[in-house]
């Protein structure tokens, strides 16, 4: 939503989230080429409760030409800073380290242009920056007789917590989209998970593979699926499950992580 006033007149408010906690980048870290995992530490990060796999947390960073992060307030609607301005302000799966530790960590794709890549690619030991979460995550349904996932890169954290979490009784099926070969990651070992990488052709638009995926993919009435990449992309695999090939809304999670811009 953009902040303004809906046409009936009436401001509809959303439920106001975790505040945002000062943290400090205490390791930098490269798993693959196109991936900066970055570990965050605060004095409140200790209280984040993670509990469900696939979550979120918001990342704000300062914003361009300003190098002094500004912490926004909410409005009821949306964060903005004390000018009105909206903040830079980015979502990303959380991973812990440890629950004894206050750390966190994130991994930023560095897929072109972008405040997220722009800042991880400068990024320095000691930099700050500050987290605000967590937000909602996956929750299994207990009748699922199989599960679905589909992602990119930029969802290969949230593939990997939900392969390591889901019930040990069901199959999991798992098309994962990849820039290059180099971006092709273990993942947690789970009996009767099938792994396929799919490396996305040359100039081909964000999701090409992804939706090949899910077009070749069995998908039984009890199957359960779940999808996350560039948001374009995603409304494509939404329209081929609901309109194609009839699947109940319910028994899907589809994410947009991210924009193309370009």
């Amino acid at each position: 939503m953009n902040g303004r006033t809906p046409s009936s007149g009436v401001l509809r408010t959303r439920r106001e989230p975790p505040p945002f906690r000062h943290v400090t980048v205490v390791g930098l870290d490269r798993p693959t080429p196109h991936m900066l995992r970055v570990t965050f530490d605060g004095p409140e990060l200790g209280e984040m409760i993670v509990d469900e796999p696939a979550a979120s947390v918001r990342l704000l960073l300062p914003s361009p030409g300003t190098p002094d992060l500004v912490i926004p307030t909410w409005n009821g609607n949306e964060f903005l800073l004390p000018d009105g301005q909206r903040p830079t302000i980015r979502t990303f799966t959380p991973i812990r380290t440890s629950r004894a530790t206050s750390e966190l960590v994130l991994e930023i794709v560095l897929h072109g242009s972008g405040a997220a890549s722009d800042w991880a690619i400068a990024a320095t030991i000691g930099d700050r920056a500050a987290i605000s979460g967590p937000g909602r995550g996956y929750a299994p349904d207990p009748d699922a007789s199989s599960f679905l996932l589909v992602g990119d890169e930029s969802a290969v954290p949230a593939i990997g917590q939900l392969v390591a979490s889901l019930p040990p009784d069901c199959p999991v099926f798992a098309g994962i989209e990849v820039t290059s070969s180099e971006a092709i990651r273990d993942l947690p070992e789970r009996p009767g998970t099938e792994v396929d990488w799919r490396v996305l052709p040359e100039a081909a638009p964000p999701g090409t593979a992804q939706f090949e995926y899910v077009r070749s993919a069995t998908v039984e009435a009890g199957i359960r699926i779940w999808a996350a990449g560039e948001a374009a992309a995603m409304q494509r695999i939404r329209r081929h499950l609901f309109d194609d090939r009839g699947v109940d809304r319910s028994h899907t999670m589809i994410r947009g992580y991210w924009k193309r811009t370009t």
